[in-house]
């Protein structure tokens, strides 16, 4: 994520990084404009959340899985609208996105929920399509807002 940051530091964007406290000794912060420590991941994932227009996924592993579906939940109950984006560089993404076509088929997932994953296996492609995502996905609760999620959560 250094590299990553720098390159969007490097081209005139200003560069948020959220850490939970216990990962900061572990974890090279860089040349980051911003840095926004939390207590755990449990509040890094909404503080990323309010803080950004779009979510953008790249290429990683428990923990980018972790945070991409969640994300993909918070858009079906209607906590945000935001699209969520997948560099699917080199195909890495695609048995992923086999999974979640699979689970469309036998039903898990409906067909028109597909349209919250956004996927491109360029950068540039990516944030074209993102920029015009349309949230026309169904949600499955009504819309819901952080703090009421937060008290869900507690």
């Amino acid at each position: 994520m250094g590299l990553v940051s720098q390159v969007v530091q490097d081209g005139g964007r200003h560069v948020i990084g959220v850490i939970p406290k216990t990962l900061m000794p572990r974890e090279l912060i860089g040349k980051t404009v911003e840095v926004k420590v939390v207590a755990d991941m449990h509040q890094r994932k909404p503080e990323m959340a309010r803080k950004f227009v779009a979510f953008i996924t790249l290429p990683g592993g428990y923990g980018t899985l972790d945070e991409l579906l969640e994300v993909i939940s918070w858009v079906q109950l209607g906590i945000h609208d935001k699209p969520v984006g997948l560099l699917n560089v080199d195909g890495y993404y695609n048995l992923l996105l086999s999974f979640i076509n699979k689970a469309v088929e036998e039903g898990f997932i409906s067909p028109n929920s597909c349209q919250i994953i956004v996927s491109s296996p360029t950068a540039t492609e990516l944030v074209e399509k993102l920029e015009e995502y349309d949230p026309g996905h169904e949600r499955v609760t009504s819309k819901l807002n952080w703090e009421t999620q937060q008290q869900l959560v507690r």
